[in-house]
């Protein structure tokens, strides 16, 4: 009997020793297995880390925006401005920056570089007795051109077909045929070649000329591409958008 109770007694203490050293009674703050990172549980930038070089250096080239592009550069092609014919520019002007291309009546004016069509005056109303500065072109053409130079050329026979404020021309483009109209009535033929910057339209006096062109033409005979720009933007900068009319005004 007494064997039995001791046998009852040594049970009873194992199955309490049992119980308190159970895994499933882990402290709440153990980790579990499941809250290590799995496959599934990888975070999006390990796994673009992990792909190949050539994906990789891909995904991580900045796009390039808008504002960060490089700028385009125009390659600007410069003409003469008197085509298929003998000319013979002036080597100065009288009162202001010009050139009178001195050649045979009918011959061509040409656009001096790509652009677009600034103003045009078709009917010549030039005379004696109406001899004001906005008169003394007869028919004439100017061009903004892409470089941001106006080109403005005046005793002209007659306008090209299709030359219109706005419209596009190319370098080259036929603009005019030369003659005598305007004040260039009694005087050998030329066409008036002048170089300004673009202003509202009816400002004639910076129209006609305010850049010596000399220059200019000498290397576009050559075929040279020499730019006004910079001579016109520095002079622009000078005397303002819309000077003071100084000569024959």
């Amino acid at each position: 009997m007494r064997r039995l109770w001791l046998v009852i007694i040594l049970g009873l203490l194992a199955a309490g020793c049992g119980a308190g050293s159970s895994p499933s009674a882990a402290p709440a703050d153990t980790p579990s297995v499941s809250d290590s990172p799995g496959p599934t549980d990888t975070p999006t930038s390990v796994t673009s880390t992990s792909a190949s070089p050539s994906a990789a250096a891909t995904s991580s080239a900045p796009s390039p925006s808008p504002s960060a592009a490089s700028p385009r550069t125009l390659t600007l092609h410069y003409f003469f401005p008197v085509s298929r014919c003998a000319a013979s520019p002036s080597s100065g002007h009288h009162d202001y920056p010009a050139s009178d291309i001195f050649t045979k009546k009918g011959c061509r004016f040409v656009a001096v570089v790509a652009g677009r069509v600034d103003e045009v005056t078709y009917v010549d109303r030039w005379s004696p007795s109406h001899n004001g500065g906005a008169l003394r072109g007869g028919r004439s053409v100017s061009i903004v051109g892409d470089d941001g130079v106006r080109y403005y050329g005046s005793h002209l026979l007659k306008i090209a077909a299709g030359i219109k404020p706005g419209v596009r021309v190319h370098s080259g483009q036929l603009l005019g045929f030369i003659d005598n109209s305007g004040d260039a009535r009694y005087t050998p033929t030329h066409v008036h070649f002048g170089i300004s910057w673009p202003t509202r339209h009816g400002i004639w006096w910076v129209r006609r000329g305010m850049v010596w062109p000399q220059k200019y033409l000498q290397a576009w005979r050559n075929h040279q591409n020499l730019s006004p720009a910079a001579a016109v933007r520095r002079m622009h900068a000078r005397m303002g958008t819309v000077p003071r009319c100084t000569a024959e005004c």
